[in-house]
């Protein structure tokens, strides 16, 4: 697999399906190890990097449960390509940001992949689509234990998985869920919700993950603890804590149905109008008017919509994907005017 295959071609978890597939985009368990043998990243040059990234390399290569995935050495991609895989959530930004040593295994479908070198040796990550972290923690477990087979992880028996953040020690694993809650946002409540996360010790972040800001009212809740806690356990207080978010969502929607119908309608249609006939449209822009959309099929105000098609423009319009499309770096007014046509394009298939 090359990396331009990915380029018309969205990965599993944007599919639009799965359990509360209307609220949750996508589900995701990300597994922390380190190698006995290795320094912590951030005490490794780059020769004992490179040493790891081949060590890791050679053992993927022989576990059939990475049959269908591609390597990719970042030392070897240009900005953009780099900036491609993170808007694919297949890699953090800070994995991107100093590419020397470091490597990314992706699945065919990416709903796996496996940063090498980041701030640990390995982030494994599992993306479902929809409301399924129990799914991706099946998935990422067959590939830990295949993993581990070929590889000596740090591990003490009073500690868990040693990692390079002390945060992540004990299972060294991180569930997260990514919502989408415009509802709550629009009827002023989500600043509440978020305070009474932050209380039970979960974090709440933006669409991309630790250090970004909520757009489009997409929101990503994680746990931020794991030391003494089972996988198990983890799983089963995330999903409680979803189960409440995904309900108080519902109702404000109901809230907005009965009492301030006309004002949405508005707000969706307007946004479908943008979408359907702009020819210069920012990411941000693109970003909100997708989230009324996607609220409005959701509702049944917008009818013969299709989730896959939605998600997947969430995605093809940020900058390095409008970049890719067209073979060649733009500015910002042709990345622009690029996007309103991708939207156009993508739309007219829907009534």
């Amino acid at each position: 697999m090359e990396l331009n295959d990915l380029i018309f071609h969205t990965g599993e978890w944007l599919r639009g399906t799965g359990p509360g597939a209307n609220i949750v985009l996508s589900s995701r368990i990300r597994l922390a190890r380190n190698l006995v043998a290795f320094p912590f990243t951030n005490r490794a040059d780059k020769k004992i990097l490179d040493e790891v990234l081949r060590t890791v390399s050679a053992a993927v290569r022989e576990i059939p449960l990475f049959a269908d995935t591609t390597l990719f050495s970042l030392n070897e991609m240009d900005n953009i390509d780099r900036q491609f895989l993170v808007e694919r959530h297949l890699m953090s930004h800070d994995h991107a940001a100093s590419p020397a040593g470091k490597g990314l295994v992706v699945s065919r479908e990416e709903s796996l992949s496996v940063m090498i070198n980041e701030e640990d040796h390995l982030r494994i990550q599992v993306l479902h689509s929809g409301f399924d972290l129990n799914g991706a923690w099946e998935a990422i477990d067959r590939i830990d234990t295949a993993l581990s087979e070929k590889l000596a992880f740090a591990f003490m028996p009073d500690w868990g998985f040693l990692t390079a953040c002390p945060t992540n020690t004990g299972t060294a694993m991180r569930g997260s869920v990514m919502l989408h809650l415009p509802a709550l946002v629009m009827t002023r409540q989500i600043n509440k919700v978020l305070a009474a996360i932050a209380k039970l010790s979960f974090a709440s972040r933006g669409f991309y993950g630790e250090g970004t800001q909520a757009i489009g009212n997409f929101y990503q809740i994680s746990n931020q603890v794991s030391l003494g806690h089972s996988e198990a356990d983890i799983i089963q207080n995330i999903n409680g804590l979803i189960r409440q978010i995904i309900e108080q969502e519902e109702q404000a929607r109901q809230v907005l149905l009965v009492q301030n119908r006309a004002v949405l309608e508005d707000k969706i249609w307007r946004a479908w109008g943008i979408l359907r006939n702009a020819r210069i449209i920012s990411s941000q822009e693109t970003i909100e008017q997708l989230s009324m959309v996607r609220l409005g099929m959701d509702v049944g105000i917008l009818n013969g919509l299709d989730h896959k098609i939605l998600n997947e423009l969430f995605i093809m319009t940020q900058p390095a994907h409008l970049q890719k499309i067209e073979g060649k770096k733009l500015n910002t007014l042709e990345r622009d005017t690029k996007r309103a046509g991708v939207i156009r394009d993508k739309l007219q298939s829907m009534p």
